[in-house]
């Protein structure tokens, strides 16, 4: 597959309520080049989730071009779809969703194995993945055990183990405090820029946007790129 990074063109979504037909999205038009890191900044309820669930292909109802690493998405059928998630995708999200069952080493295993590494490599990428987070000596806790920082630490880990092309991250700090909130950023950034994928995070936070390549702002369905 190339490295094409990732372009949107007249990306449109509308829901139905009541009588009512919102458009949350009204012709979107966004290029990503591969390693570029970009926020997407807008308030609660501006459609910055609605946006990144398109890009991560993880729901239809909508219009428009989404060509990822030359592929348009608009073309694929559901197995396309999910073999672009899980080959180019990485995901992050502000509440960690990790399994409770399974230890911070294995929720990052996991999704290599889907993937098809093995598992001998796969537990070798999660071991080094998680030390370089600060948690080489956390790797058997269950979520349960971790503190709400070391539990993003390991959902950062596992988006970042099938060396995604993409990283789409909605508020990934949002549920920390500041002080935790930058430890885990800045590990965040590290990983992805060593790794040298690209990434698109949906934020409020004026601070977590300006260590960012780029910043576009959401507003009334439209994106504008901010100076």
């Amino acid at each position: 597959m190339s490295n094409e990074g990732i372009s949107i063109r007249g990306l449109k979504r509308s829901f139905t309520q009541g009588e009512a037909q919102i458009e949350v999205l009204r012709g979107v038009n966004l290029d990503i080049r591969p390693g570029e890191l970009v926020a997407l900044l807008g308030p609660s309820g501006s459609g910055k989730s609605t946006l990144l669930q398109a890009v991560g292909l993880l729901e239809g109802g909508f219009e428009g071009s989404i060509r990822i690493n030359g592929e348009e998405a608009a073309q694929l059928d559901d197995d396309g779809r999910t073999r672009l998630r899980r080959d180019v995708l990485g995901f992050v999200y502000q509440f960690h969703h990790l399994l409770p069952d399974f230890t911070a080493l294995e929720n990052v295993v996991l999704p290599q194995l889907i993937k098809g590494s093995l598992p001998v490599e796969a537990e070798r990428i999660a071991t080094a993945m998680l030390d370089a987070l600060g948690l080489g000596e956390r790797l058997n806790h269950k979520p349960n055990q971790l503190s709400g920082g070391e539990q993003q630490r390991v959902a950062v880990a596992r988006a970042l183990a099938t060396r995604p092309r993409l990283v789409l991250a909605d508020e990934p700090t949002g549920n920390l405090d500041e002080a935790t909130s930058d430890v885990v950023l800045a590990a965040f950034l590290q990983l992805v820029k060593g790794l040298g994928s690209s990434a698109l995070i949906a934020t409020h936070n004026e601070r977590i946007a300006a260590r960012m390549d780029r910043v576009v702002r959401l507003k009334d369905g439209v994106l504008y790129a901010v100076a």
